[in-house]
């Protein structure tokens, strides 16, 4: 079976097709022969070895898929071999066949198509415990959500809705700005994409402040990180919650005095780690999310798909923060 792997700390570049033999599921495990595999922001850091979890090498990227399962391992129950399925690995997704424990998978629902099904744990997962257990979500709350045409940006202007919130987008063009809007954004924002100085960043705090409202944002769901959360964080609300996701732009040195004046708390959003400590709340947002794509809440927006052989082209892309949506690789 083919995989693309990383054999060397780098960029997308330094990845390799490898021809492998097929693994064999073992005691609790399945084996999947994956037809979708999105990339996702974890998959630019891992392969360069700055991800929190640094597997041993040669490894193959990808943190979820949508398969078939081919052979199924000893003391695996409620699964068939043919079973559509969709899993959260740390890493592997990025090869034709992958061995995946049972108890990281989720049976696809009959309507679902494998590049969305791909497309839905990371993301959606991700926002809707941030929104939930660390943003503790309220209806009519106002959520500013940075980097809002991504995979996750759409997820969180998605699920805010969803839960009867005010969204507004911040985005660096104004293409991204009608894709978020598409979503259901209320307001949008541009940012700079350019290096801000101090007067830039106070001209954005006060876009920020004055899409959100006098009130300010109750959530700032922060994706991007780096010159943006700063003036995000002054157009937060009374007892607002700064969620912090992610740093594409890089980590962001927050005056903490600015907490002190608005009473506002920044709390981290560690999903993986989340999903391994209280899996049954796992399991149960898992299946909220499958009731609220049941329901046209929410729908993965996959701008484009990549054979295997192009994996490494998707990573590029969504590193140079190119990306709209979800990038999926697909394989027969």
């Amino acid at each position: 079976m083919k995989t693309m792997r990383s054999h060397e700390t780098g960029g997308p570049e330094t990845l390799k097709l490898d021809e492998v033999d097929t693994p064999s599921p073992g005691k609790g495990e399945v084996l999947v022969a994956v037809k979708a595999c999105a990339i996702n922001y974890p998959d630019t850091l891992i392969i360069r070895d700055m991800y929190q979890f640094k597997p041993q090498r040669p490894f193959a990227p990808g943190g979820e898929l949508a398969g078939v399962i081919e052979a199924i391992g000893e003391g695996v129950e409620g699964y068939s071999i043919g079973d559509r399925v969709l899993a959260v690995i740390g890493n592997g997704g990025l090869s034709e066949k992958i061995v995946v424990p049972a108890g990281r998978m989720f049976p696809i629902p009959a309507d679902v198509s494998f590049e969305k099904a791909a497309s839905l744990l990371m993301t959606y997962g991700t926002t809707i415990h941030g929104l939930k257990d660390r943003g503790r979500i309220s209806e009519g709350d106002t959520v500013l959500v940075l980097g809002a045409a991504g995979g996750v940006g759409l997820s969180a202007v998605e699920l805010a809705k969803a839960f009867g919130a005010r969204v507004v987008a911040a985005v660096s063009s104004e293409a991204k700005g009608k894709v978020a809007k598409n979503a259901g954004a209320d307001e949008v924002v541009i940012y700079p994409r350019e290096e801000m100085d101090k007067a830039a960043s106070k001209e954005l705090a006060n876009a920020f402040k004055a899409a959100c409202g006098p009130e300010g944002a109750d959530i700032v769901y922060d994706i991007v990180g780096g010159q943006y959360s700063e003036p995000a964080l002054r157009s937060i609300a009374w007892e607002g919650r700064f969620l912090v996701v992610g740093f594409p732009a890089g980590i962001a040195k927050m005056p903490l005095n600015l907490t002190l004046l608005k009473s506002c708390d920044i709390c981290g959003v560690f999903w993986g780690a989340f999903t391994q400590r209280e899996p049954a709340k796992f399991v149960a947002q898992v299946e909220e999310l499958f009731e609220l794509m049941k329901a046209s809440k929410i729908d993965p927006l996959i701008s484009e798909t990549f054979p295997l052989e192009r994996a490494g082209d998707a990573i590029a892309k969504l590193e140079n923060r190119e990306a709209v949506g979800k990038l999926v690789v697909t394989m027969p």
